[in-house]
């Protein structure tokens, strides 16, 4: 059983600088207010197999490891917990002059149908949230 939460926005900036943002997770406290920290679990570049402590506000604290990267295009981690597994997606593509950005977490296991459903209205709101503050940090409006 599984549950997805996925938001899109376009955004006025070519790719490369939006991905640089989106991929730099170590920064993301300094940007995204639903975010407190990011503790990278390991030294070197993010790549496949690299892990990092997340803490975010009224969410259990997360070690989610890398699975997947097309650079300069999306990556991919999972965090696991006792009967559940969440897989957060994050893609950035072409748009006309600019780019669209593509976040997405999936809730999947018995555990994860039911945070899926507790946190549902808060998930929803973070990814889009996140979606407004990386177009804010990228462009340089600050009222996201």
């Amino acid at each position: 059983m599984s549950r997805k939460f996925v938001t899109s926005r376009h955004i006025d900036a070519p790719t490369g600088p939006v991905w640089q943002v989106l991929f730099d997770v170590a920064r993301w406290p300094e940007w995204l207010p639903t975010v407190d920290s990011v503790e990278r679990l390991d030294d070197g570049p993010v790549q496949v197999g690299s892990r990092a402590e997340v803490r975010q506000p009224r969410l259990p604290r997360a070690v989610w490891e890398v699975t997947e990267v097309v650079e300069g295009r999306s990556f991919t981690w999972e965090a696991t917990g006792p009967g559940m597994r969440t897989i957060g997606r994050h893609e950035v593509v072409p748009d006309g002059a600019g780019s669209l950005v593509t976040l997405g977490i999936e809730q999947i296991g018995p555990v994860g149908a039911v945070a899926a459903l507790v946190w549902r209205r808060l998930t929803q709101r973070y990814i889009e949230l996140e979606a407004q503050s990386l177009d804010a940090r990228v462009t340089g409006d600050r009222t996201p």
